[in-house]
């Protein structure tokens, strides 16, 4: 039972533990996925809860996965794992069964899966935290009551600090499309199908079939055609045919003109510049630092665009009431994707040959000079 306790305390302790962790690092991506289930139910009222809901889920998650994990306020921990598990666990088989949205989003953006391999997981867990609960009174912590007492407490106001780090700047670790690093050009693209076809065909005078490649058969040979007759075709799948990693991303001119691939496939730098909501958006961000900003990067002849999921209305009510880049230079796009590529509102995100070079929230945004000494 020893063996089965520990088996179980790690496995337990070590899922909270990761749920916890991908989800403080990514505030607002956990809020996001809370406003997608309002949404789906038909709760939107209670979209401004979305926020305080995730930073208090991933703390309570990791939290009591340490606690488990260690034996800190053993407990308290195997009480917090049991009730969260006894709650989530037929909660994630209705969202299996309707479906409401397709990924439940319990390791945020750091492993994407189904609804149902999600229950799955969670069945396994939550026999995990019977066992726990059921031998709570003899895990024994290896230090004090005051160590164990001010573990917790340490413990607690770290999570908190590190989300509350994440919300104001950006995630420290990047689980999307979008980090630092990656060539968008090849995510933006889907892969193609890979097929060979076939082509049966029969003797008419044996009865006898043959199967022939589609761009090798003896089409022109007389006696052969005056046997033989076409009866069906067959297609192998090579590689099949693969959604781009990014598929919701697009750059749309105020003329409706899709503009993805000219930016996309530019040369040199591209300062882009994410809004995804003109109406939420940090003002002083585009007055005190992105306008500098494009008049220094238009000057030195960089390419510099700001990207909105907002209307052409409110593009021209935003360059009016404030001292923004030119109203030429902002584009439409996907709000979701937007907030995808930066969890800012407005970010910044730098590229070069369509490969991300820096992102930055609005609060970090160096000046052009700092961004040149970094790329050098």
């Amino acid at each position: 039972m020893k063996i089965l306790v520990w088996i179980s305390r790690i496995l337990l302790g070590g899922v909270f533990i990761f749920s916890g962790f991908v989800k403080a690092i990514d505030p607002l991506g956990s809020a996001y996925k809370f406003q997608d289930y309002f949404m789906a139910f038909g709760t939107e009222w209670l979209s401004f809860s979305a926020l305080p809901m995730a930073v208090l889920l991933s703390t309570l998650e990791f939290i009591i996965g340490v606690g488990i994990l260690f034996g800190i306020k053993m407990r308290l921990s195997a009480w917090g794992g049991f009730l969260f598990m006894l709650f989530f666990t037929p909660l994630t088989l209705y969202i299996a069964i309707t479906d409401p949205v397709p990924d439940c989003g319990c390791f945020g953006d750091a492993i994407i899966i189904s609804n149902w391999s999600t229950f799955y997981k969670n069945v396994v867990t939550l026999a995990a935290a019977v066992v726990v609960f059921l031998y709570r009174n003899k895990i024994k912590p290896p230090w004090s009551k005051f160590a164990d007492n001010l573990l917790m407490v340490l413990v607690t106001v770290g999570i908190l600090l590190l989300s509350a780090y994440c919300l104001r700047n950006l995630p420290i670790i990047d689980f999307r499309p979008w980090k630092v690093g990656n060539d968008v050009t090849e995510l933006v693209m889907p892969t193609e199908e890979v097929a060979e076809t076939y082509l049966i065909f029969e003797n008419e005078e044996t009865g006898e079939t043959r199967e022939y490649p589609a761009d090798d058969y003896p089409w022109d040979d007389p006696e052969w055609a005056e046997v033989w007759s076409f009866k069906d075709q067959r297609r192998e799948i090579i590689q099949p045919y693969e959604e781009a990693e990014i598929d919701a991303f697009y750059i749309e001119d105020a003329f409706g003109d899709d503009l993805t691939d000219f930016f996309m496939t530019e040369p040199g730098y591209l300062f882009m510049v994410v809004a995804h909501d003109l109406y939420r958006t940090n003002t002083r961000a585009f007055e005190n630092t992105i306008t500098p900003l494009w008049r220094q990067a238009e000057s030195e002849g960089h390419t510099f665009i700001v990207l909105t999921g907002s209307t052409l209305d409110a593009i021209g009510e935003f360059t009016e009431a404030y001292d923004t880049p030119d109203r030429e230079v902002f584009y439409l796009s996907d709000e979701i994707e937007l907030k995808t590529i930066v969890r800012s509102n407005p970010g910044l995100v730098l590229m070069k040959d369509g490969v991300v070079k820096g992102k930055w929230a609005h609060r970090n945004i160096p000046e052009l000079h700092e961004i040149e000494v970094m790329e050098e």
